[in-house]
């Protein structure tokens, strides 16, 4: 593949059918090839017992180092709780401007809540919070439009109001209109 592609790195046994849903919205919204490869990383080393969560900062570095070459763009794919320093949790992070980011579904799923499993909204949440990782990849900061996908997301609740696409400004701002 050449360097124009977006790599998906899964570090968390997804299933083949459901990164190729995630592979074809990131290609629908960035218009360029996405694969996807599995990948295994003991993770232990990035587990905080104290928070009893994974440690996005270290977890984002690593992944940088040890994604294979030859991709414009690198995405690391979790199921475990992701956490930095000032915040609680995260969904997901991104080197600004970099190569690689991390996503998790671990605080998408419903169940999460006490609410009732729903596995297409749970899909529909990792594409949000995975194309939002690749726009600030590609420079974009938070946004204010309200349906924009990099409108900042504390909460579930933020990412189910928003779309899953970029708004015009934003696309126009990383060269996609």
């Amino acid at each position: 593949m050449s360097d124009q592609g977006i790599l998906l790195i899964s570090h968390g046994n997804f299933e083949n059918d459901f990164l190729e849903k995630i592979a074809r919205d990131v290609h629908q919204e960035f218009h360029l090839p996405v694969s996807f490869e599995g990948s295994h990383l003991d993770l232990s080393e990035f587990y905080d017992p104290m928070r009893r969560q994974y440690d996005g900062n270290s977890l984002l570095k690593e992944i940088d180092a040890s994604s294979p070459q030859g991709h414009l763009k690198n995405m690391g794919l979790f199921r475990v709780d992701l956490f930095i320093p000032i915040l609680t949790y995260i969904f997901g992070q991104a080197a600004l401007k970099g190569k690689t980011g991390i996503a998790s579904l671990y605080r998408l799923r419903n169940e999460q809540y006490g609410m009732k499993k729903d596995e297409k909204l749970l899909m529909e949440r990792f594409c949000k919070v995975i194309i939002h990782e690749i726009g600030h990849m590609f420079g974009l900061l938070h946004c204010h439009v309200p349906p924009c996908v990099m409108r900042s997301s504390t909460y579930v609740e933020d990412i189910d109001q928003k779309s899953g696409h970029l708004c015009i400004r934003c696309r126009n701002e990383i060269g996609l209109d």
